[in-house]
């Protein structure tokens, strides 16, 4: 999976090598995705002490123009803008749908996947999330950008 970040930085999911991740394909203009959305933002402050970390890539086609203010009015600051404005990450998942999430592991195996949108701020996630593994408290992960 290939994305940028909102500053226009090229990455992909090697760059988060070592760390478990929650990657979700979502829009602003998809009204699950939106409802979702939220509970990740309340999730990844709650990730991060163990390595893990949400990695939601919008595939809205004006990119970081149309993240930025639904951020915003969201007031979601703990999630980074990541963007794949042409959907190519939908051909890599093989979906034409979103949302769509797929969990990786420290070792960067995909272990699951869901289809359609849900609550993920749960004491069940948390504690599926942190028992995949991931690095130290003090690694900084690449291309995060607080707004």
């Amino acid at each position: 999976m290939r994305f940028t970040n909102g500053q226009g930085r090229h990455l992909g999911l090697a760059d988060y090598a070592g760390h478990a991740l929650l990657v979700n394909l979502w829009a602003t203009w998809c009204g699950p995705c939106v409802d979702e959305l939220p509970t990740f933002a309340t999730l990844a402050p709650k990730l991060r002490p163990f390595g893990a970390l949400v990695l939601p890539i919008s595939i809205d086609l004006t990119g970081a123009a149309a993240v930025r203010p639904f951020f915003k009015s969201q007031g979601i600051a703990s999630l980074p803008i990541l963007l794949d404005p042409n959907g190519d990450n939908m051909q890599v998942l093989d979906t034409d749908g979103i949302p769509v999430t797929i969990v990786i592991n420290a070792a960067g195996q995909m272990v699951a996947r869901l289809d359609g949108a849900a609550n993920w701020d749960t004491p069940g996630m948390l504690d599926y999330l942190q028992s995949l593994g991931g690095q130290p408290r003090d690694s900084k992960p690449v291309g995060f950008i607080p707004l």
